[in-house]
């Protein structure tokens, strides 16, 4: 798949360009792909409820929740967390703890739907995953539980307001170019095969203002981590027409999901003038 991708520094945030590469990525409506297990339906650790663990080693108690989207994932590597863990399962089968969804609208659903559930009372810091994240967290794509765990506690501990956790950034224009909507090889997968990402559309749905004409997605492939400040900069109403966008959609037929994949770090971005 043709990305135009740069590098996530970790570090100063700053972005290393480097020239479109193919970035594999897992199939499944909900950002799904293969178990770390094999592929098995096994139950999550550590299912829902409030976030009451902190931050190993943070100078400051802070409050974690993270929050999985499932499909078909097997997240039993949930157990190798430290934080309290909510999944939300869209596979239509019964996992114990999990919280069951229909299987509509991708990631953005279950991050929104958890969202409105959540408002206020969030905790300090909310990581939100899909539910086989690790073939993005480095660029090696071969990180397990423990670089994840590893990753979050780093970030966590700073208090970062919001940041993506894949290792590399995706640069696009309003249409989501370049994109790999048209590979051969997910034909058929979903009702967007083939057509373009509408960026600029979404963004303005959501914003009520000129979208930009170009995006660098923070938060690429659907896995990042946001304070309750930034969470909260935003009012309940604006999250209820953000799902409403992603419901009026829930096949993913004009890719509205893929698009809320290059917008998290603009809902999140803390700009209250942006607010109606």
């Amino acid at each position: 798949m043709l990305y135009n991708v740069v590098r996530n520094d970790a570090e100063s945030g700053s972005l290393v360009p480097h020239e479109s590469r193919s970035v594999q990525s897992r199939g499944g409506r909900d950002g799904g792909g293969r178990g770390v297990n094999g592929g098995e339906s096994l139950r999550p650790a550590n299912p829902g409820g409030p976030a009451k663990p902190t931050v190993p080693g943070a100078s400051e108690a802070r409050t974690v929740e993270v929050v999985v989207a499932r499909y078909r994932e097997d997240v039993s590597w949930t157990a190798g967390l430290v934080w309290p863990v909510t999944v939300y399962d869209k596979s239509g089968e019964e996992l114990p703890g999990a919280v069951p969804l229909p299987n509509v609208g991708r990631e953005a659903h279950t991050y929104l739907t958890h969202i409105l559930r959540r408002y206020p009372d969030f905790p300090d810091q909310t990581v939100f995953l899909q539910g086989d994240p690790f073939f993005h967290l480095t660029a090696d794509g071969e990180a397990g539980t423990a670089e994840l765990r590893e990753l979050l506690c780093e970030r966590l501990e700073r208090n970062a307001p919001f940041g993506g956790l894949a290792w590399f950034r995706l640069r696009c224009d309003g249409l989501g170019r370049p994109h790999h909507m048209a590979d051969p090889s997910h034909r058929g997968k979903w009702k967007g095969w083939g057509k373009d990402i509408p960026v600029a559309e979404v963004f303005t749905a959501l914003f009520r203002r000129p979208a930009p004409n170009e995006f660098i997605a923070r938060a690429a492939t659907g896995i990042f981590h946001v304070s309750r400040d930034r969470l909260l900069t935003r009012p309940r109403p604006f999250y209820e027409r953000a799902l409403a966008l992603v419901l009026a959609d829930p096949e993913d037929e004009r890719n509205t999901g893929h698009a809320f994949e290059r917008l998290w770090h603009l809902l999140f971005n803390g700009n209250t003038a942006w607010n109606d």
